[in-house]
């Protein structure tokens, strides 16, 4: 037999428990002073409910909305200008003499296939940049809202929408973000071509990327400006590492198109499997954000002893976060035990 407490605590059940009058010492220290645990464990503990709620049966059909809409766009645009694009890049090198010139060298060590490869590819290299921007504006805008109000209403129910930013401002700034890492990635590009670089900053700034747009999104909602800001300054380092992390991630289907020239004939497939996993990849991001996010803002608001805690009955059990189980203690019998038999009397 067990028994669930009234309130359930998440941390306490994943083998992190904070004493209550630790978490009361906490929630008297101004904000940014204090926290109740290592940030490293909030961030483990964010990581493996991101990957959990990656199955829930509604974060699935949401991802399925900005798959829809990446494909439908990558394959339309693929269809109508595939051929002018490998065209245009084509006669483009042709008509510069010095690269023509080296073409040529290149096609005597490796073959007069080279040439017709070689547009395909740049397209293609172009391309992948747009996918990833695309992917992580389409998650941003259609996954994110509603990933952060399933986790909001499970976890933090009791955490104040403050509505900090509004859907335009969400839009400005994902927007001025995108075009600044774009700018970012073309200055970049002659580093591409050192190899441990190539490995380092393309990453470093789809992560960056990343960081900016989903921190920004996760609190729109809950935080005020002003804290929506101190806790992107306090926690700029832990929320670059998710973003980082998320970036290389999002560069595991670019090694799709690296395997082999082949792999152009099998260009549409590829391009929807890419999409696909950028969605994925993307959309775990996002829940990731969200754990951490809200629970660094319940701790800054020192409301850390509210999270994954509602008020016993209010949810259909078998629904909620892991609950605290402790033993029941055995209830006392309502009739006395019957009373034991008399013994006969000794024989003389």
């Amino acid at each position: 037999m067990a028994a669930a407490s009234g309130r359930s605590s998440g941390w306490a059940s994943s083998g992190w428990w904070i004493a209550p009058e630790r978490v009361a010492a906490t929630s008297a220290v101004p904000a940014g002073l204090g926290y109740p645990r290592p940030h490293m464990k909030l961030l483990l503990d964010s990581f493996w409910r991101a990957g959990a709620y990656c199955l829930h049966p509604k974060v699935i059909g949401l991802s399925l909305l900005p798959l829809l809409i990446g494909i439908a766009l990558t394959l339309g645009l693929g269809w109508f200008y595939w051929e002018a694009a490998v065209a245009g890049v084509r006669a483009t090198l042709e008509g510069w003499s010095l690269v023509d010139a080296g073409l040529k060298w290149v096609e005597s060590l490796m073959g007069s296939s080279f040439r017709s490869v070689l547009a395909p590819l740049i397209v293609v290299a172009l391309a992948a940049p747009v996918i990833v921007v695309l992917s992580v504006l389409l998650v941003a805008w259609l996954m994110t809202p509603a990933i952060v109000n399933l986790v909001a209403t499970r976890r933090y129910p009791a955490l104040q929408r403050k509505q900090g930013a509004g859907w335009f401002s969400s839009i400005s700034w994902s927007l001025i973000c995108t075009v600044l890492a774009l700018v970012a990635l073309v200055i970049s590009v002659p580093l591409w071509f050192i190899p441990p670089l190539v490995l380092v900053v393309p990453p470093l700034i789809w992560g960056w990327l990343n960081y900016r747009v989903m921190s920004f999104d996760v609190l729109a909602a809950h935080a005020s400006s002003e804290e929506r800001r101190t806790l992107m300054r306090q926690h700029r380092a832990q929320l670059l590492g998710i973003g980082v992390v998320s970036g290389y991630l999002g560069a595991a289907p670019s090694l799709l198109w690296a395997a082999s020239a082949l792999t152009l004939v099998f260009a549409p497939l590829l391009i929807v499997v890419s999409v696909w996993l950028y969605t994925l990849v993307f959309g775990f991001s996002a829940l990731w954000f969200t754990h951490y996010a809200l629970s660094a803002l319940a701790v800054q608001r020192g409301q850390a002893d509210l999270v994954d805690r509602e008020e016993a009955g209010s949810r259909p059990a078998g629904t909620g976060e892991v609950i605290d189980l402790q033993p029941a203690a055995p209830a006392p019998s309502a009739t006395p035990p019957p009373a034991a038999p008399a013994l006969p009397p000794p024989i003389a």
